[in-house]
């Protein structure tokens, strides 16, 4: 992160603003992808963060915080992308019922779908916590900064984040065991 790039950003430079998208695009679309799980959404969520990056940038005191002052405009902009589309729901193509264990190759493909449709079942504030902790590896107090909370509040939301995931994991690999069909009834 270059404090000088920030710097002239904040002070009208639109080239100095177009080097720090490009320098952390990708960094903003992964977090959004991983909170929203759908490219659109986190395409869009990414967009609207540079928008309000360049409306806000003159109230950043400290443009050493750049970093972490972008992760809370992009994570507002993820939840309101979230309110804006529908709750998830399993695509109907899936198969239901008892996923198969594989030893090869497509043992790693199965189990990224299962943790996939898994992850998808837990609030965009779960997701949040769970990205901004797990794949960016922030530490707590970063990321009750990140999110405005207590961190306390952070904890105890990874807490039952992790404990949704493992329930919803859970869920999706339980095999369905089909009820008899009785043809007739005797009396």
């Amino acid at each position: 992160m270059d404090p000088d790039l920030v710097a002239r950003a904040r002070q009208g430079d639109e080239d100095a603003f177009e080097a720090l998208t490009v320098a952390h695009h990708a960094r903003l679309y992964r977090v959004a992808y991983g909170v929203l799980r759908d490219r659109h959404l986190a395409e869009d969520a990414t967009q609207q963060a540079f928008l309000d990056i360049w409306r806000h940038l003159g109230s950043l005191d400290d443009p050493a915080r750049f970093e972490g002052w972008s992760y809370r405009l992009l994570v507002h902009a993820c939840y309101a992308e979230a309110r804006r589309k529908p709750r998830w729901a399993p695509a109907g193509d899936i198969p239901e019922g008892r996923v198969p264990v594989a030893p090869d190759q497509y043992g790693r493909v199965i189990d990224r779908d299962l943790l996939e449709r898994a992850f998808r079942h837990l609030s965009v504030e779960h997701r949040t916590v769970i990205v901004l902790r797990c794949l960016l590896d922030m530490p707590l107090e970063q990321v009750a900064e990140t999110l405005a909370i207590p961190v306390g509040t952070v904890a105890s939301r990874l807490n039952r984040a992790i404990s949704a995931l493992r329930a919803a994991l859970q869920a999706e690999v339980r095999p369905v065991i089909p009820m008899p069909i009785h043809q007739g009834v005797s009396r």
